[in-house]
């Protein structure tokens, strides 16, 4: 049987959240209701020499291939390549039924890449939209560089169950500490520390500062020149934030919250 077909056919509990982890920082979450969302969707090896020197071919499978991809919400973070694939978007084959969500160029992306306007909805931090028994409220993220300087994060709420925060790439600011307010069950978390983005240790002093139940180590597996071994941040989890617990995802298998 097919991830996807798996997917949509595993029970969610009410009051709780189903996720799955495709790599990168490439997520699927499904509702008690059955809704599907997703989140920066990598499926395909795109990235594989878009940097001179660097080896960014894809070292996670391809678990989901695009045009298998069904879910009801397709939103991104923000523009670089690993976050919003044009050639992931291109081979989706249910673009007339899902929404499309991210900031104002990664909209840009989705219109390029034949997504109808009324399929679009754009976003940014501290604005809240509801699509179907999901709300996903924006949150700040610093860019990383100069390519896309719109980067952000969100939480999302599914079902009126748990909140998760989803980080983004981000550098470190203690405005990301603001997402405290809203009390997220679940914090998902870069920790590569490459490329500006959030080192493990960074990561942990925001997890410590926001106080949620649980932290999710990812972006950190699909580049071997930007990778880092998750018990670093276990570690350091525990030193700075030590009522935090860890949890980390295996690549294609559910994990309820």
């Amino acid at each position: 049987m097919s991830l996807m077909k798996k997917i949509r056919e595993y029970p969610v509990p009410r009051k709780s959240v189903a996720m799955w982890w495709l790599g990168q920082n490439g997520w699927i979450f499904k509702t008690p209701e059955g809704t599907l969302a997703s989140v920066d969707m990598y499926l395909t090896d795109s990235c594989a020499g878009l940097v001179p020197h660097l080896d960014f071919s894809r070292q996670v499978p391809v678990l989901i291939a695009p045009e298998e991809l069904d879910v009801d919400i397709f939103a991104c973070t923000h523009n670089h390549q690993d976050h919003t694939d044009p050639f992931t978007i291109r081979g989706l084959r249910n673009k007339d039924t899902a929404h499309f969500v991210g900031p104002h160029p990664t909209c840009g992306v989705y219109a390029a890449e034949g997504i109808e306007t009324g399929r679009i909805v754009p976003t940014w931090p501290q604005r809240e939209i509801e699509l179907a028994d999901i709300k996903i409220t924006g949150t700040f993220a610093l860019p990383t560089d100069d390519s896309d300087l719109n980067h952000m994060g969100f939480v999302m709420q599914f079902g009126g169950g748990p909140k998760i925060y989803i980080t983004g790439d981000t550098d470190f600011s203690e405005l990301l500490f603001s997402v405290e307010k809203q009390k997220p069950d679940a914090v998902i978390t870069v920790i590569n520390g490459g490329f500006n983005n959030l080192s493990h240790w960074e990561a942990a002093e925001v997890c410590g500062r926001i106080k949620p139940k649980l932290a999710i180590p990812c972006h950190y597996d699909m580049f071997a020149d930007n990778s880092i071994d998750p018990k670093q941040f276990r570690a350091t989890l525990a030193l700075r934030a030590p009522g935090v617990a860890y949890q980390e995802m295996t690549h294609g298998e559910p994990f309820l919250l």
